[in-house]
């Protein structure tokens, strides 16, 4: 089983990237696979709405989004993490959302998914960004998992504030565990 991590924020080790580790653990724990891609080490350029994808079912763009297809396709579950920008996703990971449509069918039909979101304040828009993240999985066929209430929602501002919230840590953990007994369930029946 293989578990696809993606951090959304183009600041490497942040606050969001910190989340997804932690969420990442209870798959390392269970053996699973974990697959972690980091949009601060990629470059995924925005969709032009050329729609070559829809006469030719591959996107026309040469970048690092065809290695998350790839990624797409292997993995059982996924995560997303992302900081919160104006309100919204950051635009790296609104670019990997356009630029999935390429992928057609569903790219994550039947799969779990998880999303955390971290904001510099509270009600800076978290809420929004996991609604972002959760309408991404339903237009790609994904399972949204909850955390312990919805998604994963944290307050920090500085690279490594979230390092001191042992409670927000643990929040994402029990999202991974959340998605690994879900899954367990899915075999069971």
């Amino acid at each position: 089983m293989t578990v696809l991590g993606i951090s959304g924020t183009p600041r490497k080790l942040g606050n969001s990237e910190a989340l997804l580790d932690a969420a990442l653990k209870p798959f390392v724990a269970a053996n699973w696979d974990v697959a972690k891609i980091l949009l601060s080490e990629k470059t995924i350029h925005p969709c032009t709405g050329c729609e070559t994808c829809v006469e030719k079912r591959t996107c026309s763009i040469d970048d690092d989004m065809h290695e998350i297809y790839t990624a797409y396709n292997k993995c059982d579950a996924i995560i997303i993490s992302s900081p919160v920008y104006y309100r919204n996703v950051p635009a790296q990971l609104k670019a990997l959302f356009d630029r999935t449509f390429a992928a057609k069918n569903a790219p994550l039909r039947g799969k779990l998914g998880g999303a955390i979101a971290v904001g510099r304040g509270h009600g800076s828009g978290q809420s929004i960004v996991l609604n972002v993240i959760y309408n991404f999985y339903l237009s790609c066929g994904a399972l949204c998992v909850p955390g312990e209430l919805n998604g994963v929602n944290a307050v920090a501002d500085k690279p490594g504030d979230i390092l001191y919230q042992p409670r927000r840590l643990e929040q994402a953990q029990v999202l991974g565990r959340n998605i690994l007994s879900y899954m367990d369930m899915r075999r069971t029946t």
